[in-house]
């Protein structure tokens, strides 16, 4: 199983494209062919995922129940198939970058096995704001 983690600060294009980092565009090549699916996250950024672990993730959300209706139009109406190109870059749709407030500077951050893209300037005020309070119950008998 492909681990990512790490994050990277990108800058998209004019067009919306976003370069994929070289440790990563090899890794997503062998294992997903370069076709990467994004969608939104529920916490205002997007996810990235090689199109594998998208379809193991895109079957969980398919078989939620009816009450889960509106959760499953957010994830599975706003995913978006794209291919690096290339020179490894993605496009990034305009309704996705308009959805999340993403216009240049971004951060991709490696979450296992899936990316989160933000922009750059919400994720750090997100940050610091979760940093700022208390650690959630789980992490109280977490040794650092």
């Amino acid at each position: 199983m492909v681990v990512f983690q790490g994050a990277s600060s990108l800058s998209l294009d004019a067009k919306g494209r976003l370069s994929v980092p070289t440790r990563h565009r090899d890794v997503l090549s062998a294992t997903a062919g370069g076709q990467l699916t994004i969608t939104k996250h529920p916490h205002g950024c997007l996810m990235v995922f090689p199109r594998p672990e998208w379809e193991k993730f895109r079957e969980r959300i398919a078989a939620l129940p009816m009450s889960a209706q509106w959760w499953k139009r957010v994830f599975l109406g706003n995913a978006m198939d794209v291919e690096m190109d290339g020179t490894g870059r993605i496009l990034v749709s305009p309704e996705l970058r308009a959805a999340t407030g993403i216009n240049r500077d971004t951060l991709l951050l490696g979450m296992g096995n899936h990316f989160e893209l933000w922009d750059k300037a919400t994720y750090e005020a997100k940050e610091a704001e979760a940093t700022q309070g208390e650690m959630p119950d789980v992490f109280q008998d977490f040794a650092f």
